[in-house]
């Protein structure tokens, strides 16, 4: 297995992140397709985004990402003024490899140095692999949707 490397995203990575994102919606974990126009302005150069880091293969593929970003007013998840929302996507034929892991090493880094005391994760109540992830991380339910499951992760001080 090949080494797996965490940096910061960067623009040239839409069209690699957009592939992830391409290949999750093909397996059927997605409701739609992205572009890299899309990823531009969703995860890497969002106005509240606090870090989007992305898990690199030595090849230079990129296996997946994680966003993280500030909960403004109005934020379009409904989640409290000052928490982060995070958004975890990894390739299929990459899963099982300790990515989310790391990824979520980096995104706590970057919370305690933005100082976040709280992280939402929002997912799909029909998402169980999503679900399990965000329990492992130490996430907890704090409110169910009609569609999804929020749960909250609490930054020790």
């Amino acid at each position: 297995m090949s080494e797996i490397f965490y940096r910061r995203a960067q623009k040239g990575d839409a069209e690699s992140i957009a592939s992830v994102l391409q290949d999750i919606f093909d397996a059927g974990k997605r409701k739609a397709p992205v572009t890299a126009e899309f990823v531009l302005g969703h995860y890497i150069a969002h106005p509240d985004s606090v870090r989007c880091t992305v898990a690199v293969e030595h090849i230079g593929q990129i296996l997946g990402f994680q966003s993280l970003r500030y909960a403004a007013e109005d934020n379009p998840y409904d989640v409290a003024v000052g928490w982060g929302i995070i958004g975890t996507h990894i390739r299929p034929t990459a899963a099982r490899r300790g990515i989310g892991r790391g990824l979520f090493a980096q995104t706590l880094n970057a919370a305690r140095d933005f100082g976040l005391t709280s992280i939402d994760a929002t997912i799909g109540a029909d998402n169980e692999d999503g679900l399990a992830y965000y329990d492992a991380m130490g996430f907890r339910t704090y409110r169910r949707l009609d569609a999804g499951v929020s749960k909250a992760y609490t930054l020790l001080v």
